[in-house]
């Protein structure tokens, strides 16, 4: 093995960390309209030459953001699945609420600077593993709780439930001035998810006993 390789890996690692973290830097202080990889480059304190060894243009730059965003939420609902489907579907719903926030606040909220960018951009083939992982957790969760499988609807009250949930929790974490907490968001949102799922229950059993 070449003893050189492993140093200059590592070096080339935290390049583009750098880089990256750069870019959330620029668009947290000026939005997405200003970069450049210039500007880029000079945070990450590299030099355009550098930057060029490892992303062509600024697109490459923000697809490398759209990439760590989509990695960090993928890791954080497979590290949550398994206490998730041991709860209820509302508790559930807290429990992710709870540490999505977390992972929003990380590093001077760098994601949450730029959670506009991130939920109106994001590129397909970066939303399409969260998707996938949101419907492995789906999945886990019907098979450990069977009693749900059978309500009316649930595809589209997932659908609610969680995206739902997602933007009223970046638009809160967003305003200088929310006219609610926090937890009583999240406490609202999932008493919102209980009532939808006991409202929908109940109408499956009247249309059973017809």
């Amino acid at each position: 093995m070449d003893k050189t390789r492993k140093p200059k890996q590592e070096r080339s690692r935290k390049t583009v960390e750098a880089i990256v973290e750069a870019g959330f830097i620029f668009i947290s202080r000026e939005g997405r309209e200003g970069l450049t990889t210039t500007k880029v480059a000079d945070i990450a304190g590299v030099s355009v030459g550098t930057l060029y060894e490892y992303f062509s243009n600024k697109e490459e730059i923000l697809d490398a953001m759209y990439a760590r965003f989509s990695d960090d939420v993928v890791a954080m609902i497979k590290e949550l699945t398994p206490e998730v489907i041991r709860k209820t579907p509302d508790q559930g719903i807290l429990h992710i609420l709870q540490h999505l926030r977390e992972l929003l606040s990380r590093n001077d909220k760098r994601y949450l600077h730029c959670a506009a960018l991130l939920s109106q951009h994001l590129p397909e083939q970066h939303v399409a593993p969260i998707r996938r992982v949101l419907a492995t957790l789906s999945l886990e969760y019907l098979s450990r709780n069977p009693e749900y499988i059978t309500l009316p609807n649930l595809p589209v009250m997932n659908y609610i439930m969680t995206h739902g949930g997602i933007a009223a929790l970046v638009h809160h974490l967003s305003s200088d001035d929310p006219t609610v907490k926090f937890d009583e968001l999240s406490e609202g949102l999932a008493t919102m998810a209980r009532h939808m799922i006991e409202g929908s229950q109940r109408d499956a059993q009247a249309a059973g006993s017809k």
